[in-house]
């Protein structure tokens, strides 16, 4: 059984983290319990711009402010698919309500709200999503190798992505430039 539900909560991967994919990453749990957990990572960057995947879907935008909105890898899995994490003021036909300030959307008709202009306040556009089955998250949480941290909006949507690490753990008290990487044998 999870003890500790880590939704809403963001993840810091700490130098301890083996895996190339989550080097350096913020990601937020939109989803955790006895069967696994699903987050978006919120802080790498894709080539991808918002108006190249309106254009792809053939979705002509009207609010043309949104074009160079960043999209970013939200993780390994499912890449081709995206997922939109907003302030919940209105939910959409995928919407998987979070919390309070967030919920996480991966069908088009947000997306043709946002080309429009009448999309959420606030989001991010990610590209594919993480995910670890059951018990994995936990195995991980106890070989330290993540540190985490309640999410905030202010987190979530207004700290620039290339600040987020370096914020979320300072809502905690951490100077991750203090954080080196252990290795070697005793």
């Amino acid at each position: 059984m999870n003890s500790t539900d880590l939704t809403g909560h963001l993840l810091i991967a700490l130098p301890t983290l083996q895996d190339s994919n989550f080097e350096h990453s913020v990601v937020y749990i939109c989803n955790h319990g006895d069967d696994g957990a699903m987050g978006v990572i919120l802080n790498h960057p894709s080539t991808v711009t918002l108006g190249q995947v309106l254009d792809q879907l053939e979705i002509p935008p009207t609010d043309l402010g949104v074009q160079e909105e960043p999209v970013f890898s939200g993780g390994p899995v499912q890449p081709e698919q995206g997922f939109v994490l907003h302030s919940p003021d209105r939910l959409w036909d995928q919407s998987l309500p979070v919390n309070e300030f967030s919920a996480l959307t991966s069908s088009r008709d947000i997306l043709e709200a946002i080309a429009g202009g009448e999309g959420p306040e606030r989001f991010r556009l990610t590209l594919g999503y993480a995910g670890w089955g059951a018990g994995q998250l936990e195995g991980e949480l106890q070989q330290d190798a993540w540190l985490t941290v309640p999410a905030s909006p202010a987190l979530l949507f207004e700290t620039p992505f290339t600040d987020l690490r370096e914020a979320a753990a300072r809502s905690l008290g951490i100077d991750m430039s203090l954080l080196v990487q252990h290795g070697g044998h005793a």
